[in-house]
């Protein structure tokens, strides 16, 4: 039975507004440790009790997936601070410093004259997540 402290072995598909988003099913299946805030909350406290061999689905609204999108997580970063501007594209993913050697991801939301906007907000914070999941194993 899965509780916390648990190594649970599990096959997923992630679903958002009816698109496949994510699944173990190329990749193999995902291992992680219950309790330890390995996965989306959301997710984990479904799965707590149930037996290996289970299929079960579940939808996490967003305050327990990702959580609800924070308008202060975009941000309009002047021009000058980018080094390559000339190859940032919206839609694009960055990755930068933002200092005490903390790394951050954001999406080019938008680009003008002067700034490059960048949304902080994880891709799927906003969003009910709709799993399809087997137990596969639970040590």
């Amino acid at each position: 039975m899965i509780e916390n402290g648990s190594k649970v072995t599990i096959h997923y598909k992630l679903t958002v507004e009816g698109t496949m988003v994510d699944s173990s099913e190329d990749r193999g299946p995902l291992t992680y440790t219950q309790g330890e805030n390995q996965i989306v909350p959301g997710l984990e406290e479904h799965l707590s009790g149930l037996e290996a061999g289970v299929k079960t689905s579940v939808v996490v609204p967003p305050e327990k997936g990702y959580g609800v999108r924070n308008p202060e997580a975009v941000q309009a970063i002047p021009k000058g601070a980018f080094e390559d501007v000339g190859k940032i594209a919206e839609g694009m993913v960055i990755q930068g410093d933002a200092g005490q050697g903390q790394r951050f991801s954001a999406v080019v939301s938008e680009i003008s004259e002067s700034s490059v906007t960048l949304d902080m907000n994880h891709p799927l914070a906003g969003k009910t997540l709709e799993f399809e999941v087997e137990v596969v194993n639970v040590a």
